[in-house]
């Protein structure tokens, strides 16, 4: 089972579990994702060598296997398509990207803009 759909069970469960436990309101949750908008010569150069899009198992420790969700990298309209099937994504209330911190602060407010002006629009994100 992808990554994606895994944890919006889990998030499914967890909201079914609060209002269970007689919590008035909806909890807050929230997924992170790497996401990149390839708009660019420098995009396409970091992030767009062929990135297959499948989740990676990896591990924490020597003993600790993990699933790792997969990373977005492609054109806008493409990666409107690609995130609107994320369950996961639709299923939080919060998004948050998460960035190579290494490519410094310029490059990284570049990649998030990227994703407020050309992909957030026409997902409805705010």
């Amino acid at each position: 089972m992808p990554f994606h759909v895994q944890q919006a069970e889990q998030i499914r469960i967890y909201r079914d579990a609060w209002k269970k436990a007689g919590h008035k309101r909806e909890p807050a949750i929230s997924v992170s994702r790497s996401i990149f908008a390839l708009i660019n010569d420098t995009d396409r150069a970091y992030f767009g060598r062929g990135q297959d899009g499948r989740d990676e198992v990896g591990y924490l420790d020597e003993k600790t296997r993990a699933i790792f969700g997969r990373s977005y990298a492609a054109e806008p309209e493409k990666l409107i398509e690609q995130l609107t099937k994320d369950e996961a994504i639709a299923e939080a209330d919060t998004l948050l990207l998460t960035v190579p911190n290494q490519l410094g602060v310029e490059y990284n407010a570049h990649v998030i803009e990227a994703i407020l002006k050309h992909v957030a629009p026409s997902l409805g994100w705010r």
